[in-house]
């Protein structure tokens, strides 16, 4: 079977793409691929894989070939599944291969923030500590996790794999259950506890319509003065003026964003001006560890020997 990848560019060069190569005849690879050039590159395609290369009705009508979707996310939203399905095309995606990564990142700007290296660091390169009358040189306060509160929106894989860090720092973890849900399940607090007692606020949930915005002017007041809230699901999730507003005003104390609602954002996004010393944006890498990449392309690889097989796994376009 002939495959081709629309997308190779969202994977860092050192990926090895052989589990792939093994499962099919041809692998074709683009760097990147506009909508305009996909059905050129795909007329002889039996598989697609794509990241975020977007299939819509009208391209993929015109793929007669075309057997299989490989989507190389957790995430659908850049395939038209149901025109796939009335074309008979399977479509499948992969999840489950970030957590360690993703848990990885919250932490480590967790532990940023709590521990103020950088801040320490930069104190002893000025000479600070030579200078220091005693044998330490304090400068911003450090604080214990342990403790502490960390609210989760979203516990899926990612979810519980920073829960399981959590655990391991003796803080105190709140799972918050679905915002404007009429019933709370076992274990679980209301959204409107969980920002309200929160010290840590992690976004793991899919992006929908019930989600959109979900961190807005009115939530973003309910949360303490002190805490922090970190995003590395989707960054529609986040009202930007309300956020901006809120670091402004000092209405919360940091937010640490892997994603924004445009992605790659323009050079005049509203939070990549604002020279605020509480906001770290960072390039949607949370989920990029070389391990992670692998592990995904490796998954990629099985979706399509499944396939081979007459077997189902992963695929999204059975779901109900």
């Amino acid at each position: 079977m002939h495959a081709v990848f629309l997308d190779k560019q969202t994977f860092s060069s050192s990926i090895d793409f052989n589990a792939i190569e093994r499962e099919v005849t041809k692998l074709s690879c683009y760097n990147m691929t506009q909508t305009e050039q996909v059905i050129e590159r795909c007329l002889d395609a039996e598989i697609i894989i794509t990241n975020k290369v977007l299939l819509t009705n009208e391209v993929l009508k015109q793929l007669p070939k075309l057997k299989l979707i490989c989507i190389a996310a957790t995430g659908t939203n850049n395939v038209d599944i149901n025109a796939a399905k009335s074309l008979n095309i399977a479509v499948t995606n992969v999840s489950g291969y970030a957590g360690t990564s993703v848990a990885q990142y919250v932490f480590a700007q967790i532990l940023s923030y709590y521990q103020q290296i950088e801040h320490h660091n930069n104190n002893t390169a000025l000479g600070l500590w030579s200078s220091s009358e005693t044998f330490c040189y304090h400068g911003n306060a450090i604080a214990e996790l342990a403790g502490k509160s960390l609210g989760i929106v979203g516990y899926g894989n990612l979810g519980q794999a920073v829960e399981q860090i959590a655990k391991a720092f003796q803080m105190r973890v709140l799972i918050s259950e679905r915002p404007n849900a009429k019933s709370i399940r076992a274990n679980r607090l209301s959204f409107e506890q969980v920002v309200q007692q929160a010290d840590i606020l992690s976004l793991h949930c899919p992006q929908t319509p019930d989600t959109e915005k979900v961190i807005n002017e009115e939530v973003l007041k309910q949360m303490k003065a002190s805490a922090m809230l970190i995003n590395t699901a989707r960054g529609a999730l986040i009202d930007n003026n309300a956020l901006l507003l809120a670091l402004q005003s000092k209405q919360i104390a940091f937010a640490a964003l892997d994603v924004l609602e445009q992605e790659p954002p323009p050079a005049n996004h509203l939070l990549l001006n604002t020279n605020l010393s509480n906001l770290k944006v960072t390039a949607h890498i949370a989920w990029a560890s070389s391990e992670a990449q692998q592990r995904l392309i490796n998954l990629l690889a099985k979706n399509i020997t499944s396939f081979k097989s007459g077997t189902v796994l992963n695929r999204v376009d059975l779901e109900t």
